[in-house]
């Protein structure tokens, strides 16, 4: 059933668990991350971000996704994630998305403000809820989350928020995007402080990599939105590479229902560490 950010994160707030968003590129992934969350009976965020639109264009996987979750028997937001452009956060709108990020963190403080506050104006009068983000969510390939002058301040969260109206937020606490080099260092103790200071769910953004001790923490000091990439690209391609290695001579769809198999094993395995599984 289609959800937005407001059914399912206010519930995980209350009861102090996470609720993934799996990113997904074609219908393998949908059906890997859907099947997960049914069988689980969790809640679950599914998504794509402008950034892999090239990998599946937006009119084509976007249909997929309304129409999956649509027909799921559990929530499912339809989430459009690091939206970068007006245009194309309002074609996933008018697609059917139920909850769009805006991410105007590369902008400088004001122009962030302003253009999330309009895209909140614009996504609220559709019953669609906004994510934004303040401060800065490294990439891990460059190691630019180690930057603390980036990270986000609980007097910026707490002033973004009034300013724009966001539904949910996502702060830089030292996570960063793709697969981690070296072991990322969480600063819980600002997390805390900002999840003291504001009432709007929280967000963690590069969570592929994180070992099960900071998921437990970063949920249990304030996030309640986390958002997975990598670690199902890894499932995925770990089987198909198995699955070849082990026979050459294996049909394609077997070795398609293997690779979805794996990374619904990949998706399960997370929404168990977030606590979301049994709460529908």
């Amino acid at each position: 059933m289609l959800a937005n950010l407001n059914d399912v994160l206010f519930d995980a707030q209350k009861n102090h668990y996470g609720v993934g968003l799996f990113n997904t590129t074609d219908t393998d992934m949908l059906e890997a991350v859907i099947s997960a969350a049914e069988e689980l009976r969790s809640p679950v965020i599914i998504g794509t971000a402008e950034v892999l639109l090239p990998y599946g264009e937006l009119q084509l996987i976007g249909k997929s996704m309304v129409n999956m979750a649509k027909n799921a028997t559990v929530p499912v937001v339809v989430h459009y994630d690091h939206g970068l452009t007006f245009d194309r956060c309002i074609e996933a709108i008018k697609l059917g998305f139920t909850s769009i990020m805006f991410d105007g963190s590369a902008n400088d403080i004001d122009e962030n403000l302003k253009k999330t506050a309009e895209m909140v104006k614009i996504a609220h009068s559709f019953g669609v809820t906004v994510e934004g983000e303040i401060g800065h969510v490294g990439q891990a390939d460059t190691s630019d989350n180690d930057d603390k002058d980036m990270y986000t301040t609980p007097e910026e969260a707490k002033s973004f928020i009034k300013a724009t109206g966001v539904d949910a937020l996502a702060i830089a606490i030292g996570t960063a995007h793709g697969a981690y080099k070296t072991k990322p260092c969480l600063d819980i103790d600002r997390l805390k402080e900002i999840r003291a200071t504001v009432d709007t769910p929280l967000v963690l953004h590069g969570g592929s990599g994180l070992s099960d001790d900071d998921f437990k923490n970063t949920i249990k000091n304030g996030i309640v939105k986390v958002n997975i990439f990598t670690d199902i690209c890894v499932a995925g391609k770990t089987a198909l590479v198995d699955g070849l290695s082990k026979n050459k001579d294996v049909d394609y769809l077997s070795l398609r229902n293997l690779k979805v198999e794996e990374m619904k094993k990949a998706v399960m395995k997370k929404m168990i560490l977030f606590g979301s599984n049994n709460r529908v």
